[in-house]
């Protein structure tokens, strides 16, 4: 029973954190298309002529309503699983099995992604000094694309782990007398 959740505690950060992946790419597609039917439809923006002004509280409405749609299943599984482990066959044990992997997994995964999301940003802010060919280099373009990739790892799965592992921790506290009566 505790080794089922364990397994199942250790998949829940990667499984969450691909969810996240999605939504920021879900939503980074809509502002792309978003700014590029700004710059369609305003006369002037595209070739910046002056009291000519983009849109942004459209843009900052898709990201905001973009957030909020993307955490809703996976906020809505880090509350569901404890549930349905605790009332399982599983059970207690179980549940807290899967509490010991979330925790052991989550916390390396969320100190591996911040950091190397981090240093994928310091690594285009170097080659942008000068170093290995400085910009336009092909070593700049290929910290852009690392870059594009570091950006949501530091920014979105680190910091949102440790709130999947605290979430599911407190969701089993309140209901653990339900599960063991």
């Amino acid at each position: 029973m505790i080794l089922a959740g364990l397994l199942i505690g250790a998949m829940m950060p990667f499984f969450f954190s691909s969810m996240l992946f999605g939504a920021v790419g879900k939503c980074a597609d809509t502002m792309i298309q978003e700014v590029r039917r700004q710059f369609r439809e305003i006369p002037g923006l595209k070739e910046g002529k002056e009291g000519v002004v983009p849109d942004s509280t459209k843009c900052v409405s898709i990201a905001t309503k973009g957030a909020i749609k993307g955490m809703l299943l996976p906020g809505g599984l880090a509350i569901v699983f404890p549930v349905i482990i605790g009332f399982s066959p599983l059970g207690t044990a179980g549940l807290a099995g899967m509490l010991v992997g979330a925790i052991a997994t989550g916390v390396m995964l969320g100190i591996q992604t911040a950091n190397s999301g981090g240093a994928m940003d310091n690594a285009k802010k170097y080659i942008e000094e000068g170093h290995f060919g400085g910009k336009g280099s092909e070593a700049h373009k290929a910290a852009v694309v690392g870059d594009t990739v570091g950006d949501p790892l530091k920014d979105t799965v680190g910091p949102s782990i440790n709130i999947l592992i605290k979430l599911m921790c407190v969701i089993s506290l309140v209901l653990a007398p339900l599960f063991a009566g």
